[in-house]
């Protein structure tokens, strides 16, 4: 009779052991879809491919214009993409974002560069975009808000004439 509770308790000991594995296994494959079902930051290649893709549809650039301004925008989210690792590791430091600020300052110069006359319009007017969020759908306005006309960029901060300055 004593050999059969030995083996019986046995049993549960083997039942227990077997759901702490069966639950670290769950654990374990849970953990992995969970890093596979996150986003995969766009390589750098990708957000050159998709900026000027944006650009070209603004701007309607020739096949040069494309070439170049390609090369100069993987330039740029290249060494973005390094100062993002670095900062992510812990070892980013100010001097870093203060030269990809600089690169962006001159691959911004460099592209207005390439553009021609109303190009160079059109390309501010893509920057512009771009730093509100992107191209966003226009909501069709009401009859009673037709009279309301939105400004944007720097004409919508100036006063018109004749109008005083607020402090005086």
């Amino acid at each position: 009779m004593h050999i059969n509770m030995t083996l019986g308790s046995y049993s549960n000991l083997e039942q227990t052991a077997m759901k702490k594995y069966i639950l670290i296994l769950t654990m374990v494959m849970g953990s992995f879809l969970y890093a596979e079902a996150q986003p995969k930051m766009p390589t750098p290649s990708e957000m050159a491919t998709k900026n000027i893709d944006a650009l070209d549809k603004k701007v309607k650039l020739n096949p040069t214009q494309r070439s170049i301004i390609y090369n100069y925008t993987l330039d740029l989210y290249k060494e973005q993409s390094e100062v993002s690792k670095r900062q992510q590791a812990g070892t980013g430091s100010e001097d870093d974002v203060t030269r990809y600020y600089k690169h962006q300052n001159e691959t911004t110069q460099n592209i207005r560069n390439i553009l021609k006359g109303e190009q160079q319009t059109q390309y501010d007017s893509f920057l512009e975009e771009q730093l509100r969020g992107g191209a966003k759908k226009k909501k069709k306005k009401h009859a009673k808000d037709d009279d309301d006309e939105v400004v944007t960029g720097i004409s919508g901060l100036k006063l018109p004439a004749n109008t005083p300055p607020a402090n005086q």
